[in-house]
C-alpha cells in the first residue's frame, strides 16, 4: 500500500510540476503576445512601403477566419484599410515608393481594383511603384499593371491567356459512398446544387458563366490596355496565342519591364533612391505602417454614419470573424436603429449568400430601421448574390463596382441520402416504427430517400421561398414580380449588367455610398464608425484557449486550416453541407477563376 502511494504522489507530482512548467512558458508566450498587441512599428526615411498579399484580403481588417493556429500577432489588414494607408503614404515625406510582391494574390476583381486605383494616385506624388514576383498569375498581373516597373524573375513565368472559370462536380464520388443528395431548386440558373447533382454544368449555368467572365475579361483587357499603352486587339492575340511563354518573352511583348532577380530589384530602388550599394533599404510591411495610420475624428460631431461589413457566409445564430450570423447582426442593427445619434446605415456586402432565413432576418432588422427613419444604402464589394442581394434589396441606394458579382434571385433546398452508403457499404440498417407517414418531418431521415409526399412538400417551400424572394426584391426596387423574375432565376450579373436591368442604382466604391447616404440624411458634418468590432487575431487567440469566445470556431478548426493549406477550401465546400440546413439563398456555383 505503501509503495501505492508512493507511486501515486510522484505521479501527481509529475503531473503538477508539468502543467506548472506548461502554464509558464504558455504564460510568458501569452505575455508577449498581448505586450505586442498593439506596437506599431516606426517608419524611418528613405523607406519603402511593401505589400505582400499572400493572405486573402477582408473589406473590414481582421474580419476573417483565422487561417492558421499562430501565438503571432498577425494582423489581416482589410482593403479599405489599406488603401488609406496609401493614401496617407502619398503625402508621408518618409514614404519614398512602395513595392508589390505578388507572387501570391488572394483577392476578388473588386479588391484588386480598389488597390490598383488607390496605386496609380499614389504614382501622382511623383512617387514610385515597383512591382515584382517569381510567377505572375493573372490576378496578380492585372494588380501589377499600377505599377512604374514590373520586374520577373528570370525564371519565372506570366500567365496571360484569359479567364477560365473551373467548378468541380461530386455527383461520382458521391454515388461511389452511396449518398444521393435529393435537391430541389426554383430558378432556372440556380445551380448551386449542380456539383451534386450533375457531372457537368446546365446550358443555362454555362450561359452566364461565359457572360460574366467575359465581362470581366473585358474589364481587364481595357485596363491593362490603359497601363501599358498596348490595343485590347494586341493583347488579345498575346492571350489566344500565349506569346508570353518566357520572360523574355513578355518583355518583348511589353507585359514585363524587365527580367531580375529580386536583389536587383532592391538595387534599383537604392538607385532611385540615391543609396549606395552597401546602404540599407528600409522596407516597412503594410501590416505595421497601417497602425499608424487614422482617420482625424471631430468627437464634437453627434451625428453619426455606421457603416456594418457583412462579408462571408450568412448562418443562422451566431458568427466568427469572416461570417454573417444573423443573431450577431440583427443585435447590431436592432442597436442601430434605437440609437439617435445614427442617421444613417450603410450595409457593405460581401457575401455568396446562404440561410434563406438568416437573410430574411437580418432584412427584418433593415426595413425597421428605415421605418425609425435611418437611411439605409448597400454598398457591394467583390460579390453581393443571393443572399446577399437579399439583404441589399430594400436598401434607398443601391452601389456596385463594375465587376461586382450580384443577382443570383433564386433558392434551393438539398438534403443527402445516405441509405446505400449504410445500408450496403458500412452494413448498418435502419428500421422504423411510425405514428404517421410524416412522422419523421419533411426532412426525413439520413438513410431513406424521401418519399412523395416529402418531395411535394420541400418543392413546394423551395418555391414559396423563391415568390417571397421576389417579393423582397419587388418592394425593394419598385419593380413588379414578372419584372424581378425575368433578371432573377438564380441569375448572375456583373455590376454593369446589373446596372442595366434595374438591380443596382449606380455603379460606385464604398466612400460614395457614404456620401450619398449623408447626402440622403441631410448630414454636412458627419462621424463615420464601423462595425462589428473586431479583436486582433492575437485577442481572438486568447479568447479560445482562456475559454472566453465559445461561440467561434474551436482551435482544432484553426490547426485543421493550417494543415490542409490549399486543400482546406475544398473541404470547406463539403463541411458546408453541414450548415445547409432549410432553404439556401446561395450563389450558384463554387467556382474558381484563372
Amino acid at each position: 500500500m505503501r509503495q501505492f502511494f508512493k507511486f501515486a504522489f510522484a505521479s501527481c507530482l509529475g503531473v503538477f510540476l508539468a502543467g506548472l512548467f506548461l502554464t509558464l512558458v504558455f504564460g510568458v508566450g501569452l505575455g508577449s503576445m498581448v505586450k505586442n498587441m498593439n506596437k506599431t512599428a516606426t517608419v524611418k526615411t528613405n523607406s519603402i512601403l511593401k505589400l505582400d498579399l499572400m493572405q486573402p484580403i477582408p473589406e473590414k481588417t481582421n474580419n476573417i477566419e483565422n487561417q492558421e493556429f499562430s501565438l503571432e500577432n498577425n494582423s489581416i489588414v482589410g482593403v479599405h484599410d489599406m488603401v488609406d494607408a496609401i493614401e496617407h503614404a502619398k503625402t508621408d515625406s518618409k514614404i519614398k515608393g512602395i513595392l508589390l510582391d505578388l507572387s501570391f494574390v488572394q483577392a476578388g476583381t473588386v479588391t484588386r481594383s480598389e488597390l490598383r486605383d488607390a496605386l496609380i494616385d499614389f504614382k501622382e506624388s511623383d512617387k514610385f511603384v515597383y512591382a515584382y514576383s517569381k510567377n505572375y498569375f493573372q490576378n496578380a498581373y492585372h494588380l501589377a499593371t499600377a505599377a512604374d516597373k514590373i520586374y520577373l524573375n528570370p525564371l519565372g513565368s506570366i500567365e496571360f491567356g484569359g479567364y477560365a472559370a473551373n467548378i468541380s462536380f461530386y455527383k461520382k464520388m458521391l454515388e461511389k459512398l452511396g449518398v444521393e443528395m435529393q435537391v430541389y431548386y426554383a430558378g432556372n440558373f440556380k445551380g448551386a446544387s449542380e456539383p451534386y447533382r450533375l457531372e457537368k454544368l446546365s446550358d443555362p449555368n454555362r450561359l452566364q458563366i461565359r457572360e460574366y467572365i467575359n465581362d470581366l475579361y473585358n474589364n481587364l483587357l481595357t485596363d491593362v490596355s490603359e497601363a501599358r499603352g498596348k490595343s485590347k486587339k494586341e493583347l488579345r492575340q498575346i492571350a489566344d496565342e500565349y506569346l508570353a511563354r518566357t520572360p523574355e518573352d513578355a518583355v518583348t511583348h511589353g507585359l514585363v519591364d524587365q527580367v531580375a532577380y529580386f536583389d536587383e530589384v532592391i538595387s534599383a530602388m537604392k538607385a532611385n533612391l540615391g543609396l549606395e550599394e552597401e546602404d540599407k533599404l528600409n522596407i516597412t510591411s503594410m501590416q505595421n505602417y497601417s497602425k499608424g495610420v487614422s482617420s482625424k475624428v471631430d468627437l464634437k460631431v453627434k451625428d453619426r454614419i455606421a457603416v456594418v461589413f457583412a462579408e462571408g457566409t450568412i448562418n443562422i445564430g451566431t458568427s466568427a470573424p469572416g461570417g454573417i450570423g444573423d443573431d450577431k447582426y440583427t443585435k447590431i442593427i436592432r442597436k442601430l436603429r434605437k440609437d439617435d445619434k445614427v442617421k444613417a446605415i450603410v450595409m457593405r456586402v460581401n457575401s455568396g449568400g446562404g440561410s434563406a432565413l438568416a437573410s430574411e432576418n437580418i432584412w427584418r432588422e433593415l426595413v425597421l430601421a428605415k421605418e425609425q427613419g435611418k437611411i439605409v444604402v448597400a454598398s457591394m464589394g467583390d460579390v453581393a448574390a443571393s443572399g446577399g442581394y437579399y439583404i441589399s434589396a430594400m436598401a434607398d441606394k443601391i452601389f456596385a463596382e463594375e465587376s461586382t458579382i450580384t443577382g443570383s434571385i433564386g433558392v434551393f433546398s438539398m438534403i443527402p441520402n445516405a441509405k446505400e452508403m449504410f445500408d450496403e457499404k458500412l452494413g448498418i440498417t435502419l428500421d422504423t416504427v411510425l405514428t404517421g407517414e410524416m412522422a419523421n418531418g419533411i426532412y426525413g431521415v439520413l438513410v431513406e430517400p424521401h418519399n412523395a409526399k416529402q418531395k411535394a412538400i420541400l418543392q413546394q417551400q423551395t418555391e414559396q421561398m423563391y415568390e417571397i424572394f421576389l417579393k423582397r426584391v419587388s418592394d425593394g426596387r419598385g419593380m413588379t414580380r414578372d419584372e424581378v423574375h425575368e433578371v432573377a432565376q438564380g441569375r448572375v450579373w456583373t455590376g454593369n449588367r446589373a446596372l442595366e436591368n434595374g438591380l443596382i442604382d449606380e455603379i460606385g466604391d464604398l466612400d460614395k455610398s457614404i456620401a450619398t447616404a449623408a447626402e440622403l440624411a441631410g448630414l454636412e458634418k458627419y462621424r463615420v464608425k464601423e462595425y462589428p468590432f473586431i479583436k486582433d487575431p492575437a485577442e481572438q487567440l486568447l479568447d479560445k484557449l482562456t475559454g472566453q469566445d465559445k461561440k467561434d470556431d474551436k482551435i482544432g478548426a484553426m490547426i485543421q486550416n493550417s494543415a490542409l493549406k490549399e486543400y482546406y477550401p475544398i473541404y470547406n465546400t463539403l463541411k458546408e453541407l453541414e450548415n445547409m440546413k432549410g432553404v439556401q439563398a446561395r450563389m450558384p456555383f463554387e467556382l474558381e477563376i484563372h
